[in-house]
């Protein structure tokens, strides 16, 4: 890891940069908005940790009430495991021998889940498992949607929910259903549209697995996007909103049932970057570029308002503005990713503010965890 780019106590001008900044207070305000959406749902809260990778900001969201977390990958997991998390769902499948061994040592030590979507997948760790001598909570995947992973009707759910309730060392855990291909969809009735074809075929799944004898009373799914609708939906009984802590200049981009952009999650993340070149007026020059900020989803918003991101390279991002004098050499500008989860990747540390003072340094532990 690099050495951290601040010191508890530090100003915001004593930062170096390119550094990850976290607003606390609209992060408290974030964690607060998602507990007043959910008030009277009857749902439980599995936040995904792709986003911050930050095992401090796991803890705070379980100390709120949250029932473990959710992690995309094994290594993801088994940092947050060292680190105290003690319920963890991989929303993924796990197929290798040398992986699903990992799988078993960690589930010796932690409640943790894992999804399949295939019957020689669970026949391997089925046989691993029971060579372990350890027993794996496993829910079968859904394609409700992404067209990325999961079975593609009710009657393969059966297929591999009966095979799992037929082994000697899996249990079969439920169903993840999880559109990630709606959360950002722009409009309301077309995420709502999609949530309710894939409540829809959640449904249909549960129905059939239960008059099959095979209980199913855990749907788990949802992201920042659509979680309000599938809590409202009485099928979902978790939902898993990960950005929803720091927010993206994507995310915003969605609107509302009025046809407004949501502004109800604030901007809690940046990219503080420093101008280090304006030799042409209103074009300023920063030290954030494509190694300190994924554009996949298009480029940064400055938060400043009085200037605009226009393109990247390695290691310099240019900015255009009418109002030069507003950007001399060494000033400090805020950048909001377009996409904070592989944002946050880049870093070693997120370096916490609260009214322009640094408070903490939380270390991004599992930055870097693919395997």
């Amino acid at each position: 890891m690099t050495r951290p780019p601040a010191e508890p106590g530090d100003r915001l001008d004593r930062i170096d940069t390119p550094a990850l900044l976290l607003d606390l207070d609209a992060f408290d305000s974030n964690l607060e908005r998602l507990d007043r959406a959910l008030e009277g749902a009857n749902v439980s809260v599995r936040p995904h940790a792709k986003s911050h990778k930050c095992p401090e900001i796991a803890r705070i969201q379980v100390s709120r009430g949250a029932v473990g977390i959710c992690c995309q990958k094994l290594s993801e997991a088994e940092v947050m495991a060292q680190h105290g998390i003690t319920d963890i769902l991989i929303c993924n499948q796990i197929v290798t021998p040398q992986k699903i061994e990992r799988l078993c040592q960690l589930s010796l030590d932690i409640k943790v889940s894992v999804l399949v979507d295939d019957e020689a997948n669970i026949e391997l760790l089925d046989e691993i498992s029971r060579e372990h001598q350890c027993t794996l909570d496993v829910l079968v995947e859904l394609n409700v949607g992404s067209n990325r992973c999961g079975v593609n009707s009710p009657e393969s759910a059966l297929t591999l929910a009966k095979r799992i309730t037929d082994s000697t060392n899996l249990r079969f855990t439920g169903l993840h259903a999880y559109q990630g291909a709606a959360q950002h969809s722009r409009t309301f009735n077309e995420r709502k549209s999609s949530i309710d074809h894939a409540a829809l075929i959640a449904k249909k799944t549960q129905e059939l697995l239960q008059k099959n004898s095979i209980p199913c009373n855990y749907i788990t799914g949802a992201g920042t996007g659509t979680f309000e609708l599938e809590a409202a939906s009485n099928i979902y009984t978790e939902i898993q909103p990960g950005s929803y802590i720091f927010m993206d200049a994507d995310y915003q981009k969605n609107l509302n049932q009025l046809g407004n952009p949501i502004n109800e999650f604030k901007n809690s993340l940046f990219v503080l970057a420093s101008v280090i070149s304006h030799t042409t007026p209103g074009r300023p020059i920063v030290d954030a570029g494509l190694k300190s900020l994924a554009v996949d989803s298009g480029m940064p918003r400055v938060f400043e308002d009085s200037a605009t991101y226009i393109s990247a390279s390695d290691e310099h991002g240019v900015l255009t503005t009418k109002v030069s004098e507003s950007f001399p050499i060494g000033s400090k500008v805020r950048l909001i990713p377009g996409h904070c989860d592989p944002t946050v990747n880049l870093y070693d540390w997120i370096v916490c503010v609260r009214n322009d003072q640094v408070t903490n340094i939380w270390p991004v532990s599992a930055r870097g965890a693919s395997l």
